[in-house]
């Protein structure tokens, strides 16, 4: 049988021709990295270091995105061009991915906008993972995004993750914006504020959501029901039991599931007695459960 030579086939297959040339460019760059002779001023590298983001291999991309984290910011601007103009959305999604390695601050207005208009959901997750990433500097526009009554809802959702991902670092905003009069904005900043507690257990914190069970509106006490329980937090007992008697179903199943998952005795007696007059059946389900798993 004869064997074809490996070169020769090379030399017949444009695709593998064109990875060849690829690996032996990111051969070059990097070995210029490790030697210190980089140059980042010269536009054209960066330039066809980021179209090479379009790579047909996923590894190679991989490669290619954190040879660009090493270079740092200077790559910024040819990564935000490629996120707002190329025509390849393989190219768009990893400079978005790039960008969350980079961590530039001066993105931020660039990835809200990928964020809001872009046409592929990749490129959205991608945009709203970097301004995750990038913190503090991406809260306010996060916030307006939550703030907002005419975006998608799977935005606002995205906006809302990356709010609780960054946690501590947008503490200061979480603050002032719990008294937004946005419902979804104080739903998103008690689901937030929940995350920095677990990181740091300080006691303004728990009272915010404290406070925020008494929310006007039902979603955000909710939100701050399941938070409290899931914290374990035994001083919002009274205030929970309290929950037991509101108006809406939504918030009194809540209130159940909150001490079910705190789990203290003290709960029982009033679960029973809430369950004695609770109206709605998928409610007295959820007290019957709480008390049994109490128990």
């Amino acid at each position: 049988m004869m064997m074809v030579n490996s070169n020769s086939q090379a030399e017949a297959d444009p695709i593998l021709l064109a990875h060849a040339e690829t690996d032996a460019f990111l051969r070059e760059v990097t070995e210029q990295i490790d030697l210190d002779t980089f140059d980042p001023n010269d536009s054209n590298l960066l330039k066809r270091l980021v179209e090479c983001l379009g790579d047909t291999r996923g590894m190679t991309r991989l490669r290619f995105a954190e040879t660009l984290a090493q270079i740092g910011e200077a790559a910024t601007p040819f990564l935000l061009d490629a996120l707002a103009n190329h025509v390849n959305p393989v190219v768009r999604r990893a400079a978005a991915k790039t960008l969350t390695l980079i961590a530039d601050p001066t993105a931020v207005p660039h990835l809200i906008h990928a964020l809001l208009n872009d046409r592929d959901t990749v490129v959205k997750g991608s945009s709203i993972g970097a301004l995750a990433r990038i913190g503090e500097p991406a809260v306010q526009a996060l916030l307006d995004i939550l703030g907002s009554s005419d975006l998608p809802e799977s935005t606002i959702g995205h906006a809302a993750w990356a709010l609780a991902f960054i946690g501590a670092g947008a503490k200061e905003y979480l603050y002032q914006a719990i008294a937004s009069d946005s419902p979804v904005v104080r739903g998103a900043v008690v689901g937030a504020i929940a995350k920095v507690a677990q990181e740091e257990p300080k006691d303004e914190l728990f009272e915010i959501l404290v406070k925020s069970l008494t929310d006007v509106d039902v979603d955000v006490r909710c939100e701050a029901a399941a938070a409290l329980g899931n914290l374990a937090y035994k001083p919002a007992i009274p205030n929970l039991i309290e929950l037991l008697d509101r108006g809406d179903g939504e918030t009194r199943r809540a209130a159940a599931l909150s001490l079910m998952k705190v789990g203290d005795r003290a709960a029982i007696e009033p679960l029973q007695a809430a369950l004695e007059k609770e109206p709605e059946a998928a409610v007295q389900g959820v007290i019957k459960l709480a008390i049994s798993q109490i128990k």
